[in-house]
């Protein structure tokens, strides 16, 4: 365990200034706080604190951030209050502190709900300070060091949670070091014999080309001095995880790897980078394809250097890495190098640090997402989608630069730009040329987005997209249409209840009645009467507590042949009739069939021709017609020789006419079965039955057995319905 005077010491190599009293005070408090404390391995309790803030001090964090470390359990495990730290330690330790005491641990295995939950909490914590989430990060590094210490029943759920979260969240902030590490020892529990394996090749590996390795290293620093360029060059080897992470991507072998090993060349200047990068193409030819310059353009997580591969002495692969030390940093600790000394809870730092770090810039936008009202759920999936890929870098005709996940579309590239722009993208144009909206972008591509005011992104987009952004913006977009369906629907349904109780209505009035109903805004309770979660007439009593309505009882279901049944009656294209509920039907055209055998369709929904379709044979009664998506079918499936292949057999020039089913919900008020029975006569369909059947007060549900052409004639009717104002939902019926 780290000594008092040792930690104090290392904070003033990199912080002459630092307060030394503050420090000794915040050992002790938390040593006696934990007091007689023990974690798995045995160790006392504060050893783990304390080995978190040690860890903070190798990313060069400033004094508040390594107090915060050493009392970041001390809430939540001993009996210390956030009053107490506050008046000790003042009140930003004391934030920091209580910002990670609410964070609960993330639970990645099960419960997503509560994962994506508490997924929010940590990053609802992270924008209120950075530097709870560089804690948080030293915190899960330190465990994932003891965690042999951990029952094994718990390891793997450790491990995978590290892997799929904090690992990815060091990278996607910039911390390489970090990140290699928390991927290292997740990889090494998740799947110690892959570790082993491939760690024993890396060994080999390194005792057979350590000559080379040196050889190499020093060909390339005689070259740049010969050039008079600073350079410090050192050759260093991929990771196990980063190894068979490629092995899994690209499916190959480890003999196949070309590039295990990598060479950094640390420069002073900017200049130099280039310098460097032309006296290596100009000394050895390099590998087409393998070069990219993340200086020109950094990736989102701050990222710059010069990547490419050449073939180097001795005929080998050589693949370089150029950057200043500057760079270098970043590269090691991501927005913790931004973070050194400053206040990033205040919003003088927040704002100083947005300007220089992507990283931070990425987690805000992320943020946004939690003001929108996705689900746990989604929130996290959408988060993980952002973290898990790759990068391409597009631009738009004004030169912008959009860095996007590999895969993306020019639909995500309309989100990335605004959600605006992404709601009313209509077609895209690469690099000058029309393109479909779901072209894979590529690295350099220009992209310009075709809007038309007032379009609304399709549902289906949704499933089409890779970033989380467009993802949310659709789902929002889609909902935002249906609630505004459902609210056109309620305002009509209210209205007409006003005006059956012969009151006034407006705005103000309806506004009023909100906290009666329950409600946030008039759109809100409009769009609950659409779906029939309110009354009516419960809205005319909010507004007008006096009111009294006689509501009468629902009608039951009315059956042909019994009182109040339409019976029979003709006009243009339209009849009602009573006919007998699985009638059999002469000359049905369907293929397959042998003999006198009586046939009919079901007598649940029927069958049209668009169908498949599929018999069933009851002997003695003869066989029925079913489309093949009949849930009915499900009761024959241990029965397989009554199944029969049939198909429709159709003539082109005899116009016949097929029994199918529908139920619509449309609004309880006179009138409204005229108008669908208009609808659908219009279409050149028969109405064979109606039944009737209570669905709230405001709400009738209507079955209708009609007959069609075809497929395409019965989806025409329930789309035509489906645009009525009268009607809610409609559904076709399969028996």
């Amino acid at each position: 365990m780290i000594r008092q005077y040792e930690l104090v010491e290392r904070v003033r190599k990199y912080n002459p200034h630092v307060d030394e009293d503050l420090l000794n005070r915040a050992y002790v408090y938390a040593m006696k706080a934990h007091g007689a404390q023990k974690r798995a391995s045995g160790d006392p309790y504060f050893s783990h604190p304390l080995e978190v803030a040690a860890i903070l001090t190798d990313l060069k964090l400033d004094d508040a951030t390594i107090v915060a470390a050493m009392l970041h359990d001390i809430i939540e495990d001993t009996a210390t209050t956030r009053e107490e730290i506050d008046h000790l330690f003042g009140p930003q330790i004391g934030k920091l502190v209580e910002g990670l005491t609410k964070i609960e641990k993330l639970d990645l295995v099960s419960k997503k709900a509560a994962q994506g939950e508490n997924f929010r909490k940590l990053l609802l914590a992270v924008a209120e300070d950075v530097r709870v989430l560089l804690i948080k990060l030293a915190d899960r590094l330190h465990n994932m060091r003891t965690l042999h210490f951990v029952p094994t029943e718990k390891r793997a759920r450790i491990a995978e949670e590290t892997l799929d979260i904090y690992a990815p969240l060091a990278g996607r902030m910039g911390m390489q070091r970090l990140r290699e590490e928390l991927e290292g020892l997740a990889f090494r529990h998740l799947m110690p014999e892959a570790y082993r394996t491939i760690e024993a090749r890396l060994h080999d590996l390194r005792a057979k080309n350590g000559r080379i390795i040196k050889r190499i290293e020093k060909e390339l620093a005689e070259e740049f001095a010969r050039r008079d360029i600073e350079a410090a060059v050192s050759g260093r080897q991929k990771t196990p995880y980063s190894v068979w992470r490629k092995m899994e991507r690209k499916s190959i072998a480890f003999e196949q790897l070309s590039d295990i090993v990598g060479f950094r060349i640390i420069v002073g200047e900017l200049e130099d980078c280039y310098r460097v990068l032309g006296v290596v193409h100009t000394k050895w030819p390099n590998v087409p394809g393998r070069f990219k310059d993340y200086v020109s353009t950094p990736k989102q997580n701050d990222y710059r250097s010069i990547h490419t591969t050449v073939i180097g002495p001795g005929h080998q692969r050589v693949e370089l890495q150029i950057r200043t030390a500057a760079m270098h940093e970043i590269a090691c600790f991501g927005i913790a190098a931004h973070a050194l000394y400053k206040d990033s809870g205040s919003v003088e730092g927040k704002e100083e640090l947005a300007k220089e770090s992507s990283a931070f810039r990425w987690l805000q936008e992320t943020l946004e997402l939690l003001t929108h009202g996705d689900s746990p759920e989604e929130f996290l999936e959408h988060t993980r989608l952002e973290l898990f890929q790759d990068q391409v870098f597009c631009f738009t005709p004004k030169g912008g630069l959009i860095a996007l996940p590999r895969g993306a579309t020019p639909i995500d590239f309309a989100y990335a730009v605004h959600t605006k722009v992404g709601n009313s993208a209509v077609g895209a144009k690469i690099n000058g040329r029309i393109a479909p909206l779901l072209s894979q972008l590529q690295n350099g591509d220009e992209v310009e987005i075709i809007r038309a005011e007032g379009h609304m992104p399709p549902a289906a987009w949704e499933s089409l997209v890779v970033t989380g952004k467009a993802q949310a913006a659709i789902r929002r977009a889609t909902r935002e249409a249906v609630r505004r369906q459902y609210a056109g629907l309620g305002s009509q349904i209210v209205r007409r209840a006003f005006e059956r109780a012969g009151r006034a209505i407006s705005d103000e009035k309806l506004k009023s009645a909100l906290p009666r109903l329950a409600r946030g805004s008039v759109d809100d309770m409009l769009a609950a009467v659409g779906r029939g979660e309110i009354y009516s007439g419960d809205v005319v009593k909010a507004v007008y507590p006096d009111f009294r309505e006689e509501r009468k009882p629902a009608p039951k279901t009315i059956e042909p042949g019994e009182p109040g049944w339409f019976g029979v009656k003709k006009s243009s294209n339209l009849v009602f009739k009573v006919p007998g509920a699985g009638d059999e039907v002469d000359a049905i055209p369907i293929r397959g069939l042998h003999g006198d055998v009586p046939v009919r369709f079901a007598a649940d929904g029927g069958a049209v021709p668009g169908d498949r379709i599929v018999g069933i044979l009851t002997p003695g009664e003869g066989i029925t017609i079913y489309p093949i998506q009949s849930p009915a079918l499900t009761a024959f499936d241990d029965q397989p020789d009554r199944w029969l292949d049939v198909r429709w057999d159709l003539d082109g020039d005899k116009h016949e006419l097929f029994p199918a089913r529908i139920v619509a919900t449309a609004i309880n008020e006179p009138g409204t079965l005229g108008a669908l029975a208009t609808v659908v006569g219009e279409t050149g369909a028969n109405i064979d039955n109606i039944s009737f059947a209570a669905h709230s007060p405001d709400f009738r549900e209507m079955t209708f057995d009609l007959e069609v052409a075809d497929l395409k004639h019965l989806n025409d009717i329930i789309a035509r319905l489906r645009g009525s104002p009268l009607v809610s939902k409609v559904e076709r019926v399969n028996g």
